[in-house]
């Protein structure tokens, strides 16, 4: 692999300095001796969390303007299961961009036949639908569950709390059918292991998914 790479820059699109040290220990695992390094980074001015569409517009516009000012980026991952400015961010960069919701689906999918989606709030489920019909993939969603309450983006992958809440939806869709769950948002990913040694389902951390096909599409084209 080429020396002169440049690292993979995942971007989270909200303000949580906590979500964002979440994603770099999940993706700990993953940097080897020639590799490309990952550098995860935060958009201080953007809202705590993702969550209504105003937020995934006004994101679009703070990821694009990331995006340029790091043309050192070999590959970028939008950090939020709703994918702010993806299209936007295809359009300014010939570097490959991937959104995490394409990833995780995608990674589900190549482990079962059926998969379900664990969504922070109700309101972000129709988002998430939209996108899963370009896609091209409805018809394999066993369901799509929100976690009961109010919690944060930056509360749902830490806690003994957030942790109950993950594990009761996450058992809903599997009585649904669900061969797989993908983590409908980035900072859930503190409970993936946990969760799939207690429910014996693959559960997909869409970052982890993301990068992982920035890594290979880095190393297969480098060779």
């Amino acid at each position: 692999m080429s020396a002169a790479l440049g690292p993979i820059l995942v971007i989270n699109p909200n303000s949580s300095e906590t979500v964002t040290e979440g994603l770099r220990q999940a993706l700990s695992g993953f940097s080897f001796p020639g590799g490309p390094q990952i550098e995860c980074v935060t958009i201080r001015h953007g809202p705590p969390g993702v969550v209504t569409q105003r937020h995934v517009d006004e994101a679009a516009l703070h990821t694009a303007a990331v995006i340029e000012a790091r043309p050192d980026a070999s590959a970028y991952v939008l950090a939020c299961y709703s994918q702010p400015g993806l299209d936007l961010a295809r359009s300014i960069t010939r570097r490959p961009v991937y959104g995490i919701q394409d990833a995780g689906v995608l990674s589900a999918l190549a482990l079962a036949d059926t998969f379900g989606v664990i969504a922070v709030a109700e309101a972000s489920i129709p988002r998430h639908l939209r996108n899963l019909r370009r896609l091209g993939v409805d018809n394999r969603l066993a369901g799509e569950v929100a976690l009961e309450g109010s919690v944060s983006v930056a509360e749902s992958g830490h806690g003994e709390e957030s942790y109950g809440l993950l594990l009761r939806a996450a058992q809903k869709l599997k009585a649904l059918g669900a061969g797989a769950i993908v983590l409908g948002c980035a900072g859930m990913s503190g409970h993936r292991q946990r969760l799939e040694e207690e429910l014996g389902l693959a559960i997909i951390d869409p970052t982890q998914a993301a990068v992982a096909m920035a890594f290979g599409h880095l190393v297969t084209s480098s060779r």
